[in-house]
Order: structure tokens, then sequence, then C-alpha cells
């Protein structure tokens, strides 16, 4: 196999975007068009294929929205949360609420132009950096660990430490913690409230980390060593101040009181998205399972579920995180536990769990329409119980029984770009672990005897094109029994059994 066939045969999968495109109305075109969609998917996206095809065909139904939203404007590509215009974005109608989702999704294309311009936009075109909660620094070191190009890591770095310090001038607290307004971390009418909350603090920590390590690419090795220190403080106060060891859970802290909210949130999970804490906090995950917690058939849910401020309503605000399912939270969730269970060794918790939170997360991908039809969808907030997408139903009648210009307007969260899916596939599910140096990781969060086989291939990481391939009987793929990682279609590591494996990119 030449290093320009792979396994996967692209055309496999064409009839997926034909299908999304006959089922689409195509409301708010923007650089990739419908019609241009596949050859665009084809030239840069990595192949997948599983025997789930609910799983298989998310895949690609996410990857078919996440290009409608790469927008090219005069500061070069940018990235949206929401195809419409909508009064409280910033330049170009961008947001950096989820724009730390963004480049953890979109560090897989194949093409580096847009995330390379979508990254110097938020610095140097206008982006409003600051004006949501946004792990930018660990963000763009997590595309490096993907793609291996250090050079605008080191071209941002100043930006970086300039917006760093920023956060510190405006919400720092004397304490050493950080807070955050609920709505400024993006989950307004949250039940524990505005604070010292585990989001911007864990934001904080990755991002103190993150300029560490970009700071010794760069050979600044005082600056590293500060950020560090920073990154460390944070580690400690967030396990001494925002844990509660009764309620085994990460909280908020009122910035006036002593005492931490009363409340399990689904936010509490963060800080596991950064490997920030310590052995011997892994009880909080006995929470996302437990059905008086955050486990529901269309969940987690967002607050726990037998807390009385616990609410999934259709009155008041539209979106609200005092129950509801969000797809932004649930992939914070996600790939908190995936980094546990590669680096924790937790008991709590397995990969049968995982596998059953993606697969809840994966039946949320849909919309029935009023004449019956079933289509993939992906929208703002979910009603864990039902599946139903709360604030779509409640915008479509907001004013004399239509849409509401005031609100975005028509289909406004159509395809919203304000959580991961494809980036949870390759680093989960398929279990290819992104590090800087030349070694390849692998460990497939497919718990044993659950596939016969799957195959992740095309995926560009380091400048060469990676396959993990699973295929118990050999059958398959006709490479023999076992798991098999291969670069440029050269075999480096394989063992028999679904675990971890690794091996040596070729020099």
């Amino acid at each position: 196999m030449s290093a320009g066939q792979g396994v996967l045969q692209h055309d496999s999968f064409r009839y997926y975007v034909e299908r999304f495109n006959a089922d689409d109305e195509e409301l708010y075109a923007q650089h990739v068009l419908n019609e241009q969609a596949w050859a665009f998917l084809r030239d840069n996206i990595p192949l997948f294929e599983c025997p789930d095809k609910d799983i298989e065909r998310t895949y690609y139904f996410r990857w078919w929205t996440y290009r409608k939203h790469i927008k090219q404007t005069p500061e070069g590509f940018v990235v949206t949360e929401f195809l419409p215009p909508v009064g409280w974005s910033g330049k170009h109608n961008t947001i950096n609420c989820a724009a730390g989702h963004h480049f953890y999704e979109g560090r897989w294309l194949h093409n580096p132009m847009v995330l390379d311009d979508y990254a110097r936009f938020w610095f140097r075109g206008g982006g409003a950096v600051r004006s949501y909660s946004f792990w930018v620094a660990d963000a763009l070191w997590a595309r490096y660990l993907a793609t291996g190009n250090k050079e605008i890591l080191l071209d941002l770095l100043p930006d970086l430490i300039a917006n760093y310090e920023q956060w510190e001038k405006e919400r720092l607290e004397p304490d050493g913690l950080f807070w955050q307004i609920d709505d400024r971390d993006g989950m307004e009418v949250s039940v524990g409230g505005s604070g010292k909350r585990a989001t911007i603090n864990s934001y904080m920590y990755g991002d103190a980390a993150a300029i560490a390590k970009i700071a010794s690419l760069a050979g600044r090795q005082d600056i590293a060593d500060r950020f560090q220190q920073k990154a460390e403080r944070i580690k400690a106060l967030v396990q001494t101040r925002l844990w509660d060891r009764e309620a085994r859970f990460f909280k908020t802290l009122p910035r006036d009181k002593d005492r931490l909210a009363d409340v399990r949130e689904l936010h509490g999970y963060s800080p596991w998205y950064f490997n920030l804490p310590d052995r011997g906090h892994e009880d909080a995950w006995k929470q996302l399972m437990d059905r008086q917690g955050f486990y529901a058939p269309y969940g987690p849910t967002t607050t726990e579920q037998r807390h009385p401020g616990f609410r999934v309503s259709y009155e008041g605000h539209e979106c609200q995180w005092n129950g509801p399912s969000w797809p932004y939270a649930t992939s914070v969730t996600l790939t908190a536990l995936a980094n546990l269970l590669n680096n924790y060794n937790p008991h709590v918790v397995s990969e049968a769990d995982y596998f059953d939170a993606l697969r809840i997360y994966t039946a949320s991908h849909r919309l029935a329409h009023e004449d019956g039809r079933l289509v993939p969808w992906i929208d703002e907030n979910l009603n864990p119980y039902t599946g139903d997408w709360i604030a779509r139903t409640r915008l479509k009648r907001w004013k004399d029984g239509t849409w509401s210009q005031s609100k975005g307007g028509k289909e406004r969260g159509k395809d919203y770009n304000h959580s991961t899916y494809c980036d949870l596939i390759i680093t989960g599910l398929a279990g290819l672990r992104p590090r800087p140096d030349n070694r390849v990781e692998v460990r497939p969060l497919v718990p044993p005897n659950t596939w016969d086989w799957f195959c992740l291939d095309r995926v560009l990481y380091h400048g060469r094109m990676l396959t993990v391939l699973w295929d118990r009987t050999g059958q398959r793929y006709g490479r023999g029994q076992g798991l098999r990682v291969l670069i440029d279609g050269v075999e480096i590591a394989h063992r028999d059994s679904l675990g971890r494996i690794t091996g040596e990119l070729p020099r």
C-alpha cells in the first residue's frame, strides 16, 4: 500500500454527504457550499468506519456541519459558532466561547490554513478573545500535538502571554483563584452560579501549562518556569479550595463566601480535561453514570438530578444550564473521561462507561421532522429525557408564533458549532493520543468483545499519514488479527488484543 492509498476508500463514504445534502435546507451558506462539501471533506478529513453505523454516520455528519462554519474574511479564515448573525457575536459573527472546541475538532483537517488564520484572528484580527472564558493556549498546544508544527505557536507566544496576564488583571482574586460570571462561561442560569468556578480555573491552569511548554520550545526557560509555577499554584488551589471532600466533587465557590455551592454540576469534570487533578479524586466520576446524578437517556444533565434546583424548563431563558444536556459540556466531559481512563487508572469507571456515554451523545444527534422524517441534527440544548432540542422548540414560536430576528432568526441553532465529536472518535474511541515527540501512542476505548473491527485512516499526524485498525479475525482488512498502527502504509506497532500500543514515527 502506498502512502497515498490508505486502507479505506473515500468513495465508500460519499453517500453520507449526499444524504446530508439531500436532507438539508441550506439557509446560511459560507465558504464551503453543500455542493462543494464532498470535495472539501474528501481532501481534508480522516476516514473512519466501524460496525455501529450511528456512530459512523454521526462522525461524517459532524465534519459536514463543521465545514459549514468555515468563513473567509478580509482577515483570513475564521470559524463561527452560529451560522446566522447573532447580536452577541463579535467581528465576523465570531464568538470565542466554543473556540477551544473549534481548535480541538479542526486540528485534524489536512489543510492548516483555516486554523492558522483563525488562531491569528483572535489576537491580531480583531477577535474578542476574552469575551467568554477560552482555553486558547491549551487549544493551540493541542493542535500542535496533532500537527507537529510549532511555528504558529512560537509566533503567537507573546500574544498568549499578554492574554493570560490580562485575564489575571480582570479575573484573578487575591486568594489566587480566578472568578467568572456563569454567563461568561457560556453557562447562564446555572444552579451553582457565578464565582470561583472549576471551569475558568481549569482553563487558566491549562493555558499556563501550555504557555510553559510553548516557551520551552522557544528556548525561553525563564518564561516556562514562571508559567509552570502559575499552573502549579492553580492546581493546588483547585484541589484544596474547590474540592468538596464530602460530596467528592469539584464545585463553585461564590466570591463572597467561604462555603462551596451545594450542588454538583457537570462542569466539575473540567479539571480532568486538562489532567489537573492528582490521583485520589476519581470518586467524582461515580456521578456520571448515576441516575440521580448526571445519567439520563439523552444526557448527561448539566446539574445533578437529585438537587432541588434541577430543572428542564420551557419557560424563561431559552438557554438554561440548570438541568438540560448541552453538547458543549458533554464534549468536555468525554474528553476528560478519556484522559481519566488513559492517565489515572480509575476503578469507578471503565471503557464500557465511556462507550455508553458516547452512544448516548451520538443518539442525541437527530431531529424528527413534522412529516416523520428522522434526520441527523446538532443544535443547542437537549431535554435529557426526550432528546427534544429545547431552544429550537421554543424559538420557532418565540414571537408571533414564529422565529424572532432579535434571537438570531430562523433555525438559529441548526448545525450549531459549540462542541466536538470527531475529536472524541479520533482521540478517545479509536484511541490516538497525540504527543509532542516521535512516539505514536494508541489506546482505543472500545470495550472488549464489543466490535470485531474498526479503522481510522488518513489521519495527518506530524506530517505523516497514520492508520489505526482493529481486526479481531483478520478477515476484515486482510492484514492479520489484532490492533495495528501504520504510518504511510507501513506497520509500526501491533498487538493481538485491544489495549495500549506504541510505536515510533519513521525518520
